[in-house]
């Protein structure tokens, strides 16, 4: 079983226009909400690709029912921890050029005995779980420490995979044991404090997570494809060229492709090809729908991997 921790669901509202004007009136061509997060978001992607997932993390009352009903068209089991109040809602904003431009509330907050609660849930459900992923921002309320008090419960032998950035990826690093973690490219060169000009810089960029004890990084490079590391070898795969509807989950999908891979025991090049697949094929879907298995299955057939040097 694959248990992934949402701490900060979201009510995403997709808007698409023909064209963003700033400070001007703009008319909506096509509106999509969907009831996602992160971790939700890959909990779905396992599950379409044919293998158990359960969700956890926080769910606000006032949208519970929504989120719950998203999950099990999708197959997927949760178990959360309920608070008071109403989810986050994020503005994901697509012109005819296809720019994103988006706009992410916080939601409500969260008290530190449903923080206690969720950490309880997550010691009990992990002692289950082959993978847990933990990815996503925190609601308000809740400090970055609580990344490293979560990860901290999981069992040494439960593969552990984190999505996440700054001060949250910091105190989840702090925890130990990470087997992966996912930035993008921006968050690459956050993380690290410079520019990526080509592959060998991302490469040497990502050394920085296994310093600190991450087994394998896989970088998101969007269009271009991926890279995953362990710092000795280095392998790249290039995107299938595909018409971009949404970019809005498509890292969630290559997750949720990697746990897929590691819970059937396929190597690391697999897996990387796996989670290409997975993230082109979701960019070809609107909104923050994630990808659909066929789709996925067209763009593996025509993908590969290769070594960098």
């Amino acid at each position: 079983m694959i248990l992934t921790i949402c701490p900060n669901p979201s009510i995403d509202c997709t808007i698409e226009l023909d064209n963003l004007n700033v400070g001007r009136l703009n008319r909506i061509s096509s509106k999509v909400e969907t009831y996602s997060g992160k971790a939700l978001n890959v909990a779905k992607g396992v599950a379409r690709l044919g293998e158990k997932s359960l969700a956890t993390g926080f769910m606000f009352s006032n949208h519970a029912k929504l989120f719950e009903q998203a999950l099990e068209k999708d197959g997927v089991d949760h178990s959360f921890v309920y608070s008071e109040g109403s989810a986050r809602v994020n503005y994901k904003i697509i012109d005819k050029r296809s720019m994103l431009t988006e706009i992410n509330d916080k939601g409500d907050v969260v008290t530190r005995d449903k923080q206690i609660d969720l950490i309880e849930n997550v010691k009990g459900l992990s002692k289950q779980a082959k993978i847990a992923v933990m990815s996503g921002s925190l609601p308000k309320g809740v400090s970055p420490d609580f990344y490293r008090e979560v990860l901290s419960v999981i069992p040494k032998d439960v593969i552990k995979i984190v999505d996440t950035e700054t001060e949250n990826m910091n105190c989840a690093l702090a925890s130990g044991d990470i087997f992966m973690v996912k930035p993008n490219l921006r968050e690459l060169e956050q993380f690290s404090g410079g520019l990526m000009q080509d592959k060998l810089d991302i490469v040497r960029a990502a050394r920085k997570y296994i310093d600190k004890g991450v087994k394998y990084v896989l970088v998101s490079l969007g269009a271009d494809g991926a890279i995953l590391t362990d710092g000795k070898e280095h392998f790249y795969c290039k995107s299938a060229n595909v018409a971009i509807n949404s970019t809005v989950g498509a890292g969630d999908s290559m997750v949720a492709a990697v746990c897929t891979g590691l819970v059937r025991g396929e190597d690391m090049q697999e897996i990387l090809r796996m989670s290409v697949a997975a993230g082109t094929a979701s960019i070809t879907t609107s909104g923050t729908n994630l990808f659909y298995r066929d789709k996925y299955e067209e763009i593996y057939s025509k993908i590969s991997v290769q070594r960098l040097k």
